[in-house]
């Protein structure tokens, strides 16, 4: 990337940023607020009333974690997808790479998660979770569920520019998906239940992050791809699956940003 094209990346990123909380009284304040607000509903519904995650060791940080990286996945993807409508004005007038647009859109998202995690992990030392080397994992697997989420907005942005209705079903989507993925429910449930059932819901990349996430942050008792299954294949197959969705997302976009302006 050269010199032009970071300097506008920076600025586009800055004004999403502030643009997103421009008007609101609490301001900046609700990258944070947000997420605790759905996490308080959350644990007070199935951890309070219906004893979700009783035999889980810090299940209140176990929680926040699934809500904060789904609201991750969730901002990324909304943003990048709709990014390129928002900024077709700026499209039409100037030359530049039309990726920095949802890149910049999916760059504040990251920003908000970088704000959220570190509440995270406060909220994880008063709750009596233990520092351990394997925190420093968590970077890589949340870049795998950035490039998930980049390559998603990628993908689905570029149709949107000419199918209206995308942005739409993807938000339909997306909340069904919210329940297909061990967020609000520890995996152990499922696997008890029929371990079948969760190998197939742990080759969803979102699932495999968050779990091992998890697994690297708060407890080892936490279940992932790796202690399901000895398949080699099923193991690498969330992440061959964020490959894939990449390369196809780089593809279809560089294919359709040709005429991004005529369909705009």
């Amino acid at each position: 990337m050269n010199r032009k094209n970071r300097i506008l990346l920076l600025e586009l990123t800055k004004t999403d940023f502030k643009l997103r909380y421009q008007g609101s009284i609490l301001g900046y304040l609700w990258a944070i607020i947000r997420p605790l607000l759905l996490f308080g509903i959350l644990y007070l519904v199935f951890a309070k009333f219906l004893r979700f995650g009783s035999d889980i060791p810090h299940y209140p940080v176990y929680l926040l974690v699934g809500t904060v990286l789904w609201n991750f996945f969730i901002e990324c993807t909304n943003q990048g997808i709709q990014s390129l409508l928002i900024r077709s004005d700026l499209m039409r007038k100037i030359a530049f790479p039309k990726w920095i647009i949802v890149l910049s859109a999916t760059t504040t998202a990251l920003i908000n998660l970088g704000i959220n995690l570190i509440v995270v992990v406060i909220f994880a030392l008063f709750s009596g979770v233990s520092l351990s080397l394997t925190w420093l994992l968590v970077p890589f697997l949340i870049l795998e569920l950035y490039l998930l989420s980049i390559g998603l907005a990628l993908l689905l942005g570029s149709i949107n520019v000419k199918f209206r209705d995308i942005q739409s079903i993807w938000e339909v989507f997306s909340s069904a998906l919210f329940y297909a993925v061990p967020i609000i429910y520890p995996l152990s449930m499922v696997t008890v239940y029929n371990a079948f059932y969760a190998k197939v819901i742990m080759l969803n990349p979102i699932a495999q992050v968050i779990q091992d996430i998890r697994f690297c942050l708060i407890t080892k008792e936490t279940e992932t791809t790796w202690s399901l299954t000895e398949n080699p294949v099923l193991r690498i197959a969330p992440l061959l699956f964020v490959c894939l969705i990449v390369v196809l997302g780089v593809i279809v976009f560089k294919k359709k940003s040709k005429y991004f302006a005529e369909e705009i």
